[in-house]
């Protein structure tokens, strides 16, 4: 059975690609993470699967040879759509997935345990799930074990999140302490390609930030001498 989307699915998908992880390589901090999963829970299988538009992802996998599979097949996507763990404890009972593929063969999956990663947000970005090819229980130790690595499992999100947007912030720093060539009289800027451009223009290139115009006081006074005085006239009879 085909799990429904959930209630903010495109707030949720924007977030996800927002941390940048979707297809990129294995990671240590992760793959430490799924081994002991399934060594507290003493499973063959564990992963952390992340929930895009039309597949399951897996950041990281211990005991599967699979890197993903579709959205439609999924036991992650069932499991997103609660707020705490999701347990199968035999596929074969369960009408969501006795007819599922990944139940009827390889890897056949009959029991499934799912804990959503929650974001900042609480959005659901994907689970840490625990898989078996036998029917089976989980106790209470081990159900507060595995909801507390997958709190890990977003904090190595958080921090490969945070890590990315220091390095951007490094660049603009190593940027600005450069020589900046600049025309003396039009003020424009030069950028690494040889082509001159506004200072507006550059900044918004380097830096999240847009602009609004004024006239500072020098330039009324030296282009507008008629409005100064008007703002004199004004300021000498405010009360």
């Amino acid at each position: 059975m085909k799990a429904p989307l959930t209630e903010r699915e495109q707030e949720r998908l924007d977030v996800l690609r927002d941390y940048r992880i979707l297809d990129t390589p294995p990671e240590q901090a992760f793959d430490d993470l799924t081994a002991l999963a399934a060594y507290v829970c003493d499973v063959p299988i564990a992963l952390v699967s992340l929930v895009d538009t039309d597949r399951q992802w897996f950041k990281s996998k211990f005991g599967l040879e699979a890197t993903e599979t579709s959205r439609d097949v999924s036991f992650c996507a069932h499991a997103i759509l609660q707020d705490d763990i999701l347990v199968v404890q035999d596929t074969h009972l369960d009408p969501r997935f006795a007819a599922n593929p990944l139940v009827t063969s390889e890897p056949n999956i009959r029991f499934y345990a799912g804990v959503p990663l929650l974001s900042p947000e609480a959005l659901p970005l994907g689970t840490l799930c625990v898989i078996d090819h036998e029917p089976r229980e989980l106790n209470a130790a081990q159900i507060r074990a595995l909801e507390g690595i997958a709190r890990q499992v977003v904090t190595q999100l958080e921090l490969r999140l945070v890590s990315a947007r220091l390095a951007q912030a490094l660049e603009k720093i190593n940027l600005i302490e450069e020589l900046i060539p600049i025309c003396s009289y039009c003020k424009a800027i030069r950028n690494d390609a040889g082509y001159w451009s506004s200072v507006e223009a550059f900044i918004k290139q380097h830096a999240d930030v847009a602009f609004t115009h004024g006239v500072c006081e020098s330039c009324i006074e030296k282009h507008f001498p008629e409005v100064a005085e008007a703002m004199r006239q004004e300021d000498a009879y405010s009360p």
